[in-house]
C-alpha cells in the first residue's frame, strides 16, 4: 500500500510492507543519490514482515518531485518530521531508519520524535577521502538504541573507523556504500544481503518494546 503525505518540504510517499502480527514499524528512508529501490531497503522489506516488523519505505519530497539532488539536511529533517505522525499511526513503536543521508536524518531526529531505536544503513561517517570531516556526533547523539550496518569497503567510513559508543555494528564483508560486493569476493550478493537482514532481525529481537 502506498500513500502520499503533505509536509512543509513537499509531498512525501510511504510504501507499506505490512506484517500480519506486527510488533514494530521500521521506517526506512533512502540516501541522497537514490531511492527506496536500494538493495538493502528492498531486502529488509521482503524479510522483516515475516518477523513481526511492518516496513514503511519512505520517499522524501525531493525524490517524489523527481529532483536528482537532495536538499540541505535541515530540509530533509522537515520532510521526515512531517510524515512521522503517519508512521506512528498503527500504534506500534517505530524504529527510525535509513541509508546514508537517511540514516543521518534518523539519528538527528530520533529523540525529538520519540523513535524507539535507530537503524543506520551505510552511515556516511565522513565524505570519501576526508576523515577529518566526521559526522560521528550525529550517530553518537541519537540517544536511543542504534544499529549501524556498514560495508567493509565503504569509502564513507569503514567499520574500523567508527568510534566506540552505545551503538552496535554489523559489518557486511567487502560491501561498498551500496552494499555491492565484488564478483571476486568469497561471498556473493545474496549472501551479503543475508548478512544485513539476519543482523537486523537479531537486533530487533533484542530490543525491549516501550511500555
Amino acid at each position: 500500500m502506498r500513500e502520499e503525505i503533505d509536509t512543509e518540504a513537499g509531498t512525501a510517499r510511504v510504501t507499506w510492507h505490512e506484517a500480519r502480527d506486527a510488533r514494530w514499524v521500521l521506517a526506512g528512508s533512502h540516501g541522497a543519490g537514490g531511492g527506496v529501490e536500494a538493495r538493502d531497503l528492498q531486502a529488509l522489506a521482503a524479510v522483516l514482515p515475516a518477523h513481526g516488523v511492518t516496513v514503511a519505505l519512505v520517499e522524501q519530497p525531493w525524490r517524489v518531485a523527481g529532483k536528482k539532488l537532495a536538499p540541505a539536511p535541515k530540509t530533509l529533517d522537515v520532510g521526515w518530521r512531517g510524515l512521522w505522525p503517519v508512521l506512528t499511526g498503527p500504534g506500534l513503536p517505530v524504529i527510525a531508519g535509513g541509508r546514508s543521508a537517511g540514516a543521518r536524518v534518523a539519528c538527528r531526529t530520533a529523540q525529538e520524535l520519540g523513535a524507539a531505536a535507530v537503524l543506520a544503513l551505510s552511515f556516511p561517517l565522513h565524505p570519501p577521502g576526508k576523515p577529518e570531516k566526521s559526522r560521528a556526533g550525529e550517530l553518537l547523539g541519537a540517544g536511543v538504541p542504534t544499529l549501524v550496518v556498514q560495508g567493509g569497503n565503504d569509502t564513507f567510513g569503514r567499520p574500523e573507523e567508527f568510534p566506540e559508543g552505545p551503538h552496535a555494528l554489523v559489518e557486511v564483508p567487502y560491501g561498498d556504500h551500496g552494499f555491492a560486493v565484488p564478483k571476486r569476493a568469497p561471498l556473493d550478493q545474496e549472501a551479503a544481503l543475508k548478512v544485513i537482514t539476519d543482523g537486523v532481525v537479531e537486533w530487533i529481537g533484542s530490543l525491549a518494546r516501550p511500555s
